[in-house]
């Protein structure tokens, strides 16, 4: 017997199929353990030596592998063919040997397979090595960084801006990369510029011809700036008579996109399918452990031979012939050192259309544009007849040419499969998609119209995460693998948030940028990154000792953090106001000093550093307490409008003044001007500039009374609190699921939902739970309730942690998490043995720690696997 160690439970019950009874396979649900979430877990002054912890979840797994190992005649180590799978199977090993639960005479393998197939498992089985020590270097390279950049710079954001929550070293290059596009975004100046258009018609058919010459020199899109300009070319042309002077038919072809890498498929993914990076991987992930798509980290654009081989056969039985070029297409990856995968993302059987899999909607779709994908990149190009027709307008004197340009398809190839790409934001239309009638030289057609039209220049669009990725890509940081979780780290700390689809700088996120940039510019350089990642693949590629780089780089670092560390937080002011003058101190209309307080009159404004975050207050302070959200000055409010005193009208009840104000915690209503006067924040969603006196004196109003509970008899009240709304009945509170009902909610559904809680409740029905996976031992729920979301299997009940989106839960994480809280001692799996449980409770209790997820690096275990871990851990 042998036994195999894989990453999830799912590949592990398909691999057991395929390898049969001599062989037990075994899953350790990602990496077993992980850096302690800790200052000392790397030390810099033992040559990097790293403490390792296992997680409490993953003793189990360590245990179940030890046990079978007894008897067992080897050891065959199958994780992803990838440097994270790598590294766990070397983690595996060394707790094994440490624990010495592996003999010294029995042998241990190092299998990898691109597909989760028959034949791809046994063929990896007949051509085992050893762990690969470069790429498990690679590894320990990156975490060391990882966690040296975070633990030194974190702290040094903690004292010098409070309120910022970490920095990381692929992290704060992203986020840099998100502001500098809002700074260009502040900085553009729009520029006036008119456009000129004919609509011809020649046999009948109308088409569209641009100004592109007067008088001999051609006519760039900016080249007339008004709209006089303009209206004296219009009737110049009005004026002309028309005849085609030239016609240009170029034959071209276009030629298919690669198949899918990491980044591109979470690229087209978000563009064609409206799919996060993050939820693009959890489902390509689903796909790769059900054994309908190869492995989906990967830089490389090649596929297999059996692969190609494939593509080919079912193109010519879906497609015909005419489909199929004479060779095949060979691609060439142009990123360094490609990734370890060594295969492009395919379907494993490409004979399976989507429409006749039985997968859930987000999955099917996913499948169906790697399979199409995958079918074009193999696919006969699209061959079309670019058109370019020149028509002069005769008009005495003058010499007035028009442009017209068109495309016919005249054989779609690959497109009739895959299509174009999708248009960016800010893309223009583009003239060559427009069809033209036939129109040969000496035509002379009429002219129907003259339009002029008005249009501003405009600024770069924000990044999408679909822009972003495939900009970090083309500047070469960070790793694909870690596109998705590096996105994800900047939302979860409020560094960047998503409009749409667009990526927004949060103020607590430029604060940070700006400050990188003013004390650590050389960590936050793109060439200083994207040459580390280059080492870091030498690293892999076994040409450079991973010591030597931390060595190198910690000197540098080191020195860096030592300059600034008596830095003074007023040098950290100046700095933050020169460099965010621009988003913080917007010119004003009238030409006056932005930075003036206008409440005091002499004082000046400046960014102020809170418990909470950074503000704008005056330097008066504190016989000026004018203060002002960095939102209010960004958004081009004025300062006198941001300082509040708005005066909403008068309370019938007291005849008090209610005010609209500005804090440093956002906008608030108060009623008149007392020593301590009642004050209201407002709910999230309320827009100051649509307030009205009612809504304001409903705020005012909280706590409500709702009435007297019918069997205690004491009152029930409504408020807005920390969480949101709520129902109170002796000293217990229940969440109301909208702020409006804190004004409405009657004595019924208030003793309703306060009977809810008492019983446990707001758990989540099945038909109400956020996602339900199918699983050998029932079905597993993820739901939100009473104390946040969890995952539950029959009755048992898991926390899901913090650091964890609900609806982002894979099953994998959902298993462990369940496996944790049993082992803990909760759920009713552990109810049976009642005399063995009696004897182990001294030993639970010295183990449960309360909970085991709740410890930074036990959170990372329940993870599938931290995607190459960048920044993860601060």
């Amino acid at each position: 017997m042998k036994v195999v160690v894989v990453e999830s439970p799912a590949k592990a019950k398909t691999i057991n199929k395929y390898l049969g009874k001599d062989y037990e396979v075994l899953a350790s649900f990602g990496h077993i353990r992980d850096l302690p979430a800790k200052d000392g877990s790397v030390r810099p002054d033992e040559d990097f030596a790293m403490s390792w912890e296992v997680d409490t979840a993953a003793k189990k797994r360590v245990a179940d592998i030890a046990a079978a190992l007894k008897g067992a005649d080897g050891l065959i180590l199958a994780t992803d063919p990838d440097r994270e799978g790598e590294a766990i199977s070397w983690h595996i090993l060394d707790v094994l040997r440490a624990k010495k639960a592996l003999k010294k005479d029995v042998p241990v393998q190092r299998v990898v397979f691109n597909a989760i197939t028959k034949d791809a498992v046994t063929a990896a089985m007949a051509k085992p090595r050893d762990i690969d020590m470069p790429l498990v270097d690679a590894y320990l390279a990156r975490r060391a960084l990882d966690y040296l950049v975070g633990f030194t710079l974190s702290p040094i954001l903690w004292r010098k801006l409070p309120g910022s929550r970490s920095a990381g070293r692929v992290q704060s290059v992203a986020l840099r990369l998100v502001s500098e596009r809002e700074a260009e975004i502040e900085r553009f100046k729009p520029d006036e510029y008119w456009s000129v258009e004919a609509q011809l018609a020649q046999g009948g058919k109308s088409f569209l011809a641009r100004l592109f010459s007067v008088d001999g020199k051609k006519t760039d899109k900016l080249d007339i700036k008004t709209g006089d300009d303009a209206a004296a070319l219009k009737k110049l042309i009005e004026a002309g008579q028309f005849n085609v002077s030239n016609v240009e038919k170029k034959p071209t072809k276009r030629n298919p996109y690669a198949p899918f890498t990491t980044s591109s498929l979470q690229q087209d993914a978000s563009s064609r399918l409206g799919l996060s990076p993050n939820r693009t991987m959890q489902i390509a992930q689903r796909l790769y452990e059900d054994g309908l798509i190869t492995y989906m980290r990967t830089d490389a654009v090649q596929m297999a031979p059996e692969g190609i081989a494939m593509a080919r056969s079912v193109i010519g039985k879906y497609f015909g012939a005419e489909y199929l070029p004479e060779k095949a297409r060979i691609y060439q990856t142009k990123a360094k050192n490609a990734q370890e995968a060594h295969e492009a993302i395919r379907p494993t059987d490409m004979f399976k259309r989507p429409e006749q899999l039985s997968l859930d909607a987000d999955q099917q779709k996913l499948y169906g544009l790697i399979w199409k994908r995958t079918l074009a990149s193999q696919m006969a190009s699209a061959e079309i007849d670019r058109t370019t027709v020149d028509i002069a307008v005769n008009v005495p004197g003058r010499a007035v040419s028009l442009r017209a340009t068109g495309s016919v398809v005249t054989f779609p190839g690959f497109l009739t499969l895959y299509g174009v790409e999708a248009k960016t934001d800010g893309e223009e239309d583009d003239e060559d998609g427009r069809e033209l009638p036939p129109l040969k030289v000496g035509d002379k057609p009429d002219l129907k119209k003259v339009e002029i039209e008005q249009h501003f220049t405009q600024p770069p669009a924000r990044y999408s995460e679909a822009s972003l990725i495939k900009k970090m890509e083309e500047l070469g940081i960070g790793r694909p693998s870690t596109y998705a979780a590096t996105l994800t780290t900047l939302k979860d700390r409020n560094y960047v948030k998503l409009e749409g689809k667009a990526l927004h700088p949060e103020d607590r996120g430029r604060i940070v940028t700006s400050f990188l940039e003013s004390f650590f510019a050389r960590y936050v350089e793109y060439g200083f990154t994207a040459h580390l990642e280059e080492q870091l693949d030498q690293v892999s590629a076994g040409e450079l000792d991973y010591k030597v780089l931390l060595r190198d780089f910690w000197k540098d670092f080191t020195a860096a953090t030592e300059e600034i560390k008596d830095l003074r937080v007023s040098e950290v002011l100046d700095a933050l106001n020169d460099m965010l003058a621009d988003h913080i101190f917007p010119a004003k209309a009238d030409g006056s000093d932005p930075r003036k307080c206008p409440t005091c009159g002499t004082g000046t404004l400046s960014l102020k550093l809170g418990k909470f975050g950074a503000f704008i207050g005056c330097s008066n302070y504190p016989e000026c307490k004018h203060t002002m959200q960095l939102s209010d000055a960004a958004t081009g409010q004025s300062s006198e409008a941001a300082a509040g005193d708005g005066v909403l009208g008068t309370d019938p009840d007291t005849g008090e003044e209610v005010h609209l104000k500005s804090g440093r915690f956002g906008p608030y209503v108060q009623l008149g001007e007392g020593k301590e006067p009642k004050r209201s924040s407002l709910p999230k969603g309320w827009e100051p500039a649509s307030l009205t006196l009612e809504k304001a004196l409903q705020l005012l109003s909280l706590p409500r009374e709702v009435g007297l509970h019918p069997e205690t008899g004491l009152p029930i009240s409504a408020g807005l609190g920390r969480y949101g709304p709520f129902v109170l009945h002796d000293g217990k509170y229940a969440n109301l699921p909208d702020v409006e009902e804190v004004f409405t909610v009657g004595l019924n559904r208030a003793v309703d939902l306060i009977a809810q809680k008492a019983a446990g409740g707001f758990q989540r029905t099945s038909a109400s739970a956020i996602k339900t996976f199918e699983h050998d031992g029932g079905p597993i729920k993820i739901a939100v309730g009473r104390f946040g979301p969890y995952a539950n299997q029959g009755k048992v009940f898991a926390n899901i942690p913090k650091d964890i989106k609900p609806e982002d839960v894979t099953l994998e994480q959902a298993i462990a998490l369940i496996a944790a809280k049993i082992e803990a001692g909760g759920g009713k799996k552990k109810a049976p043995a009642k005399k063995a449980a009696a004897k182990k409770a001294p030993a639970k209790a010295a183990t449960a720690k309360k909970p085991a997820a709740n410890k930074p690096a036990a959170k990372k275990a329940t993870t599938k696997k931290p995607a190459d871990s960048e920044d993860v851990p601060f």
